[in-house]
């Protein structure tokens, strides 16, 4: 399972005209599942985004995470996150895990989040166009991968 993790002042994402979820400050989560990707995977990424230490402190040094700060995730589903260039100009996209098990994986995913004890768990609808609004925070942008290929 593969993670952007972005640190936001606020962020939005809209479906057909309306917002399906939005957050202050917190984290963007543009969440890829990889074929093969479990419960596992899921955990790993969801533990690691949760008590990442990318927020400052009163010293203004990245000590504390979303959970200390009480802020937002915003989970946005993205199988483009298995798009392989390497080869030619149109990414291919077969390293990616099938709809209907990614769906449910993204599903669990918004549960763990807050399961874990974060404040507010916003999301976006899986499979559909989105547009996803963001002020990136820093800017902070941080790569996750549960096989941790980077």
């Amino acid at each position: 399972m593969r993670a952007v993790v972005q640190r936001v002042s606020r962020a939005s994402v809209t479906v057909g005209g309306r917002i399906t979820g939005a957050i202050e400050r917190g984290l963007l989560v543009l969440l890829g599942a990889g074929a093969g990707d479990t419960a596992v995977d899921l955990t790993y990424v969801v533990e690691k985004t949760a008590n990442l230490r990318i927020f400052p402190d009163d010293a203004g040094k990245m000590n504390r995470s979303v959970l200390d700060v009480g802020g937002g995730v915003l989970v946005v589903s993205q199988f483009t996150l298995y798009g392989d260039a390497r080869q030619g100009r149109r990414p291919a996209f077969t390293g990616a895990l099938e709809p209907i098990a990614a769906r449910a994986l993204y599903e669990q995913a918004i549960e763990a989040f807050r399961t874990a004890g974060v404040a507010l768990v916003a999301a976006g609808e899986f499979g559909a166009d989105m547009q996803v609004e963001l002020v990136n925070d820093g800017p902070v942008t941080i790569l996750l991968d549960s096989r941790k290929v980077f």
